[in-house]
C-alpha cells in the first residue's frame, strides 16, 4: 500500500498499538487451552456489563445472533410484529425473521436515526418489540421510545452494534432497553479479530434463558433443560476484546476529535452536507458519512477511490429494496428519506489512529473530485 493510500478503517494501525498486550493476552488462551467458555471470556463479559452499566453481559457469536437470540428468548416468533428501521445493515430484520416475526420498517429520520413519529404509527396490537439502531455511532433517544413502549406493553430492543461507548443523557447505548445487541466485527469500535457479539441486559430471567440457548440449552455439562443452539464467544476473541476494552474511551474520544477535524475541513464545501458535529458522547462515530447530490455520489467516489482514498457507502441499499425482502411489497417511495441519503452518503475514512494530515489528504482528494 502507498504511503498516501488512506484505508477507509485502519485496522494493522489499531493492531500495532497495542500488539504486544494482545499477543499476550491470546498466549495466555494458548497456555491454558480454556478455549470455549475459558476465563477469558468471563473477565470479558464482566467488564463489558460494568463498561455498559447493565448487571449482566453474555459472550455470543455475533451481531446478528446477539439479535436474533434476545428475540427467541423473548418468546417473540410468528404473528408478531417488530419495529425497525429501514436504512440499517440487512442483520437487524435478518433477525426478526429468523425467528419468524415480521418486519416491519419504519423511515429515519434526517440524523439517518429512527423516526420515533413513525414507529408511533406503525404500532399494532400485533407488536411485540421495537428495535432501535444507533446508526453510525449515535444513540437514539431513548426517552421518546421508552413513553410509547411502556404505554403499550411493548419490549425495546436495542441494536448497539456501531455504538459501542455512546452515551446520551447519561444512559449507556445498549443498557435501557431489555436488552442492548453489540456486534464484534473486526471494524467496530470495539472488534474482535473475527466475528463476536455480546448481549447486555439487567434481566436476570433473560439473561439466564440467553446464556442456556447460546450453550446447546445447557447450563450443566450433557444436561439440556431447553432446545438450544452452539453460538458461544470464544475465548482468544475475548481476550482480544478484553484488552481493547480499557482503550476503547480513549479510541471513542479520538474518533470526536476526527469528527471535529473533519467539520472544520468541510466546512467551506458547499456541494456536500456534513453530519452534525456532536462532542459530548452521545455520538462515537463508527461512521463519518457526508451527503452529495445523488446524480454525483457515485461519480466523485469513483474518483476519491483512484486515488487511493478508502471511501464507502453505509448503506446502498434500503432493507425494503433488497431482493431478500421483496415479499414485504414494499417499492421505491415507501421511505424517502432512508432512499435519498442511500443514494447521497460517502463514508469518510474515521478511525483512532487517523492523524490530521491524512484527514487533509482526505478532504483535498475529496474537493478535486467535486
Amino acid at each position: 500500500m502507498s504511503e498516501n493510500n488512506i484505508p477507509l478503517v485502519d485496522l494493522k494501525s489499531n493492531y500495532k498499538s497495542i500488539e504486544k498486550e494482545v499477543d499476550a493476552a491470546i498466549k495466555k488462551v494458548m497456555d491454558n487451552t480454556s478455549f470455549i467458555n475459558g476465563p477469558a471470556v468471563k473477565e470479558f463479559e464482566g467488564n463489558f456489563s460494568k463498561f455498559i452499566n447493565t448487571d449482566y453481559c453474555i459472550g455470543v457469536s455475533s451481531g446478528l445472533e446477539a439479535l436474533s437470540i434476545s428475540l427467541l428468548c423473548l418468546d417473540i416468533g410468528k404473528g408478531d410484529e417488530v419495529i425497525l428501521p429501514a436504512n440499517t445493515f440487512i442483520a437487524t430484520a435478518l433477525a426478526v425473521s429468523s425467528v419468524g416475526a415480521k418486519v416491519i420498517l419504519v423511515d429515519c429520520d434526517e440524523n439517518d436515526l429512527i423516526s420515533i413519529d413513525q414507529v408511533e404509527l406503525a404500532i399494532t396490537d400485533a407488536t411485540k418489540a421495537i428495535m432501535p439502531v444507533h446508526l453510525y455511532g449515535r444513540s437514539v433517544d431513548m426517552n421518546a421510545l421508552h413513553k410509547l413502549a411502556k404505554q403499550k406493553g411493548i419490549y425495546i430492543l436495542e441494536d448497539a452494534a456501531q455504538a459501542h461507548g455512546s452515551i446520551l443523557n447519561g444512559v449507556n447505548a445498549g443498557s435501557s432497553g431489555v436488552a442492548g445487541c453489540f456486534s464484534f466485527y473486526p471494524g467496530k469500535n470495539l472488534g474482535a479479530f473475527g466475528d463476536g457479539g455480546a448481549i447486555c441486559t439487567s434481566d436476570e430471567n433473560l439473561a439466564n434463558r440467553v446464556r442456556s440457548y447460546s450453550n446447546y440449552g445447557s447450563n450443566e455439562k450433557y444436561v439440556h433443560d431447553s432446545l438450544g443452539s452452539n453460538n458461544r464467544l470464544d475465548s482468544i476473541q475475548a481476550a482480544v476484546l478484553g484488552v481493547k476494552l480499557k482503550y476503547l474511551p480513549d479510541w471513542n474520544k479520538k474518533r470526536i476529535a476526527a469528527a471535529k477535524n473533519y467539520e472544520g475541513l468541510l466546512k467551506s464545501l458547499t456541494q456536500i452536507e456534513r453530519p452534525i458535529l456532536i462532542e459530548d458522547g452521545s455520538h462515537v462515530y463508527h461512521v463519518y458519512a457526508i451527503r452529495i447530490k445523488a446524480s454525483e455520489r457515485d461519480r466523485v467516489m469513483k474518483k476519491i477511490q483512484a486515488q487511493g482514498v478508502g471511501v464507502s457507502v453505509h448503506y446502498p441499499i434500503p432493507i425494503h429494496l433488497q431482493k431478500a425482502y421483496a415479499h414485504l411489497g414494499l417499492s421505491e417511495g415507501a421511505f424517502p428519506i432512508s432512499e435519498k441519503h442511500a443514494k447521497e452518503m460517502i463514508s469518510l475514512p474515521i478511525y483512532p489512529e487517523i492523524t490530521l494530515e491524512q484527514q487533509k489528504r482526505v478532504v483535498d482528494v475529496l474537493k478535486a473530485s467535486l
